[in-house]
């Protein structure tokens, strides 16, 4: 089920920097004729569309407030791809003060943030065809580091979604596609402490789309996440992707 962006119109969730900003800018490259940049702030949008003119509509959303998700559903009732990419990190493991709280946090962003999308926009995209919907998982979404083990499995339980969503949102005609990165130069990477390790995130902004473009359910963008794909597509192919009865 592969799907062509060029003329279509884009939604990112989190698209003011980082690897929202590079899927942003990637699309539009590939001739998306306009792209939704969902951000918290409207104004955080400003220089995307100062340097991209109209093809830009900065539009607010916040995945923590499920009526902002509505509202962005009904605003952009004309996406034919939506790309979920906004997230949050913790850094603490299992054992830290505030874990809980940290997983309650990353699970609220990270888990029911991706549902609230997900339900609102389901109904736009069949009403567009069908579409594209790309949720940004993570290699943590497969290994857990102790040092972030909360946000690990926030990303392990959105990944078990978005396989769920796979399914769910198939009988539509809606490709969904599942993105896992490594180690990317963005501030969350920066404060992760990845350093000279993070790769750019233009590589997973490009190897997003090449996934759109040729039907394809995961993706390991990056040289980490290539590593953790190879040894993962046994299983990814023969269970994950698989109608297992």
């Amino acid at each position: 089920m592969a799907f062509d962006v060029k003329n279509k119109t884009v939604l990112v969730t989190g698209a003011n920097r980082g690897i929202g900003k590079s899927i942003l800018e990637e699309a539009l490259s590939r001739g998306a004729k306009k792209v939704y940049a969902a951000v918290r702030q409207i104004e955080s949008a400003e220089s995307l569309v100062a340097e991209h003119g109209d093809k830009v509509v900065p539009v607010r959303v916040d995945l923590e407030d499920a009526d902002s998700i509505t509202a962005a559903a009904q605003t952009a009732a004309d996406v034919d791809v939506v790309v979920n990419n906004a997230g949050v990190l913790k850094q603490k493991s299992a054992i830290d003060a505030g874990a809980i709280e940290a997983l309650q946090f990353e699970m609220n962003t990270n888990v029911y943030g991706l549902m609230r999308v997900a339900q609102a926009f389901a109904p736009v995209l069949i009403s567009n065809g069908g579409g594209a919907f790309v949720q940004l998982n993570s290699v943590a979404s497969v290994k857990t580091f102790s040092n972030m083990a909360t946000y690990c499995a926030s990303k392990a339980a959105s990944y078990s979604i978005t396989q769920g969503l796979r399914d769910s949102l198939r009988e539509q005609g809606t490709l969904v596609v599942s993105v896992h990165p490594g180690p990317i130069q963005t501030d969350m990477g920066q404060e992760a402490g990845f350093g000279d390790m993070a790769a750019s995130p233009s590589l997973v902004a490009t190897a997003t789309f090449d996934a759109i473009a040729e039907g394809h359910f995961h993706v390991w963008p990056d040289p980490m996440a290539e590593q953790v794909g190879t040894a993962y597509q046994s299983f990814a192919e023969n269970v994950v992707e698989a109608d297992v009865q």
